[in-house]
């Protein structure tokens, strides 16, 4: 498995854990230890799997001549932006303000939008 491959395999797990977190985040308290350990296993993947998309941009684009040849760098771009509005909720949520939920949108479609753009990258 390549470098390229288990980066995508990380983030697409922070992104079902994102997708989870979202779901409680709408129907709880937000007070849980199993939300804030979740939270922390998203972010903790999230940044993983960026450092590892990272270190994968050192070896040459997949297929430069398909058009995708600066979606490596498009993803890591929105993904870097996706991971400081993540410590941005972090921050908001430990200093014990409201539920950052507008913080929480702005981070998701961030995430989501490199995710796609990688996910684009790696199959075309």
């Amino acid at each position: 498995m390549s470098l390229l491959t288990a980066a995508f395999a990380v983030l697409a797990i922070a992104v079902a854990l994102g997708t989870v977190l979202f779901v409680l985040h709408l129907h709880s308290d937000p007070g849980g230890a199993a939300r804030w350990k979740l939270a922390a296993l998203h972010g903790l993947l999230g940044v993983g799997g960026l450092v590892g998309l990272t270190l994968a941009l050192s070896h040459p684009p997949l297929r430069p001549d398909q058009g995708t040849a600066g979606f490596d760098k498009i993803s890591v771009l929105l993904l870097a932006a996706a991971a400081l509005l993540g410590g941005g909720i972090f921050a908001v949520r430990f200093a014990g303000g409201s539920r950052a939920g507008t913080l929480i949108g702005i981070h998701a479609t961030i995430a989501i939008s490199g995710f796609v753009i990688l996910a684009a990258y790696m199959l075309v």
